[in-house]
């Protein structure tokens, strides 16, 4: 027991331990730490002074450590979209929280802080590896759309159910899973290691340790009756999600085509919704019915036919938008590689006026001042400094004439996006309203037939003398004609309102779509543009300022070095 307890802590460190830790003050993940760490990262000698001497450039950083820094709460992690691996194990954190942005994180660490719940992951797509060993977790939960996922570790929690280990058959990609040192792990006559082995088949390594084909065999017979149970509910599930996600795809294409609602009788019956007058114009039996199966199906093949045109449409525009943002995805993704080999030739040169800068600054510091040898060094330095600052400039201008150019084609190229989406867009409201025509026609078509109808209906009792028949809401009609006019007419105007709101509904969401589209676009370049120009100006005062403070540096090297 005693070995058993020795080997324990020697694997995970204790709380006392981390506790006992110099942390720095309690805090939130803020910039100026993750570029302090971003500049701290593993570099050593000349390679790390010059690592301090980059420009921290945000969307370049793929790898972040912030192990042992006292943090409490997650945050401001959105300005490095383009991570792939967080550290943020041996920290205070209690909630999972403003990452959802990192979708390119491969590797997340968050082990050993005081995290009792597994949450706000779910857009991580990506996401290749998870720790939350040693935390406050008591349910495995939230983990179904990591379909990347192939290692989890999740052991030292307090974990004291099963619930949620069968969800991770969904995780088709997890290959290795650590529970050890959870309560569930030490349950007295319960194997944790086959109930696992035998409900996720996916599994290659439990604890870090191979399972071969004879422990799968042997576990899947121990717990034949519950992987049964799971695997029926798995597939009920299963066909569920994919009926519901059919619906969801449908229900959105309709939507983007402007077109939902009319792919069935849904309009028609909108039609006769609290119409109180067609109702009782109804009551008059047979010859009704027959004019409102004809009244139906015309109206279900203009609706039809107006479906149709919008999904065609549809098509028709998706094109138009994805040829536009491939267009400027490519332009953009050329000037990129145009301004990122200016970079790199920038770099080469600072490069060689560093070494050069330093050599020069050397010998300054040996020669006495004010001697012959003192100037001429001077007149070096100050010659590399003038090449330096002229190179800077240069690339300066090149990288700024690059982005202006840039920013004015994305600017002209949306601009005549928009009138080509506008005009495919007009052309589209333009034949739907056609048929929208036909529908008001329709409608009054079938008001004409119904007062004629009706009218029959009334004359025919009248002439049998058969007026108890009448129906009480149509007696007011037997000796007042303007009352059947009356009630055609308000029927009338209640079936051709639900069809102009139809209409206008197609034609102002259709207007909506143009401009939410192009002032999306519009802000997305205003942002790209504006982050460029700062990345720019930054670099260059990164530089400005690094060849300043050269002299210093080198001054404090040698003063070391004296002693």
């Amino acid at each position: 027991m005693d070995e058993e307890t020795s080997t324990q802590d020697s694997r995970e460190p204790s709380r006392d331990f981390l506790e006992e830790i110099n942390y720095p003050e309690p805090g939130i993940i803020n910039l100026e730490m993750i570029k302090s760490a971003y500049l701290e990262e593993g570099q050593r000698g000349e390679m790390r002074r010059l690592h301090q001497l980059e420009p921290v450039v945000l969307e370049r950083i793929k790898t972040l450590s912030l192990e042992f820094k006292n943090i409490l709460r997650i945050d401001h992690l959105w300005v490095l979209p383009n991570l792939t691996k967080l550290c943020l194990n041996c920290n205070k954190i209690e909630v999972i929280e403003h990452i959802g942005m990192l979708t390119s994180l491969k590797e997340l660490n968050l082990s050993f802080n005081y995290i009792t719940k597994i949450e706000n992951l779910e857009t991580l797509v990506n996401l290749e590896v998870l720790s939350l060993f040693g935390n406050h977790i008591t349910k495995i939960e939230n983990l179904e759309t990591l379909e990347k996922l192939v290692i989890l570790s999740i052991g030292n929690n307090l974990i004291d159910k099963f619930d949620g280990i069968e969800r991770l058959r969904f995780v088709s990609s997890l290959k290795v899973l650590n529970l050890e040192g959870n309560p569930i792990a030490k349950l007295p006559d319960f194997p944790l290691s086959q109930y696992v082995t035998a409900i996720l088949p996916q599994l290659n390594y439990y604890e870090y340790v191979f399972i071969k084909d004879e422990m799968r065999e042997a576990a899947q017979k121990r717990f034949y009756r519950e992987l049964r149970e799971i695997e029926g509910k798995q597939e009920k599930e299963i066909l569920g999600r994919e009926t519901e996600a059919r619906e969801h795809a449908e229900a959105e294409r309709l939507a983007s085509s402007f077109v939902e609602h009319l792919d069935g009788h849904q309009l028609y019956e909108s039609m006769w919704r609290d119409d109180k007058d067609g109702k009782v114009l109804m009551l008059i039996g047979a010859q009704a019915q027959e004019l409102t199966e004809e009244y139906e199906k015309d109206v279900h093949e203009l609706t039809q036919s107006i479906y149709k045109l919008g999904l065609a449409r549809f098509s028709e525009r998706d094109e138009e938008v994805k040829d536009f943002m491939g267009s400027l995805q490519d332009g953009q993704q050329q000037l990129q590689s145009l301004g990122q080999q200016e970079i790199d030739e920038f770099l080469q040169h600072r490069d060689k006026a560093f070494e050069e800068a330093t050599m020069t600054l050397r010998q300054l510091e040996k020669c006495e001042e004010n001697s012959a040898e003192h100037f001429q060094h001077c007149e070096e330095m100050d010659k590399i400094n003038e090449q330096f600052e002229d190179r800077l400039h240069e690339m300066w201008h090149s990288l700024m004439a690059q982005e202006l150019h840039l920013h004015e084609a994305v600017e002209e190229s949306t601009l005549n996006f928009e009138r080509r989406i506008s005009r495919l867009m007009s052309s589209f409201v333009e034949e739907a309203q056609l048929y929208f025509l036909q529908l008001r026609e329709v409608c009054q078509h079938f008001a004409h037939n119904m007062t004629e109808a009706v009218s029959r209906f009334i004359s025919h009792k009248l002439a049998l003398q058969d007026l108890d028949n009448v129906p009480q809401e149509l007696r007011k009609c037997i000796d007042d004609r303007e009352a059947i006019l009356k009630l055609v007419s308000d029927m009338k105007a209640t079936h051709i309102s639900r069809i102009e709101e139809r209409e206008d509904r197609m034609a102002n969401r259709s207007k909506e779509f143009i401009d939410n589209l192009i002032q999306k676009r519009a802000k997305e370049e205003k942002e790209r543009h504006r982050a460029k120009i700062l990345e720019i100006n930054s670099f260059m005062e990164m530089m400005t300022k690094a060849m300043t403070n050269l002299p210093e540096e080198i001054h404090q090297e040698v003063l070391m070095e004296q002693r």
